[in-house]
């Protein structure tokens, strides 16, 4: 098993969350803490190792990809401007993932810094079915895909992590 079900963080005793932000945020805050756990104990040139060719796909380019996503959802909330890209081109969250310490130490501060950003954002409209942004995107539909997004690149951060050093698990 990956973490020993006693000690594993995402467990926990007593009632289920009440209600449906509630769920879906404990939803998000275990995924999100799932790919930190994939990630632990790596040193940056396992963090940067790449799937299979052609594909730019690693443990490292997954957090940066993760980072960029959480502040594009703060443009679908926004009525103003659209927040530049956090790494420039399209795919640079992946193919900037390069083996340097530098890069590891920046990734996880952008991913920490945009998940706050955006769930401050988010905590400006409790009701779930109010209509947000330019688009009118329903906060119930942004933060189930939320969940949707962390809980599929937990799938592949998973099967990216047995590649590096053969651990499986929950």
């Amino acid at each position: 098993m990956w973490a020993d079900p006693d000690k594993d963080p995402r467990n926990s005793e007593g009632p289920s969350p009440d209600g449906e932000p509630a769920t879906l945020q404990d939803f998000l805050t275990n995924y999100r803490m799932t790919l930190r756990m994939k990630c632990e104990g790596l040193d940056p040139g396992q963090l940067a190792r790449r799937s299979v060719p052609p594909s730019t796909m690693s443990l490292l380019g997954l957090v940066r990809h993760l980072a960029e996503v959480e502040r594009d959802w703060r443009n679908w909330i926004s009525d103003g401007d659209p927040l530049p890209k956090l790494y420039g081109e399209r795919d640079a969250d992946f193919g900037g993932a390069v083996a340097e310490q530098a890069v590891v130490d920046a990734a996880f501060f952008d991913l920490e810094r945009e998940q706050a950003a955006t769930d401050a954002a988010l905590a400006e409209h409790p009701d779930l079915g109010e209509r947000v942004g330019k688009d009118g995107i329903a906060v119930r539909e942004l933060m189930v895909h939320r969940v949707e997004e962390y809980a599929r690149h937990c799938g592949h951060a998973d099967l990216l992590r047995e590649c590096v050093d053969g651990r499986v698990g929950q």
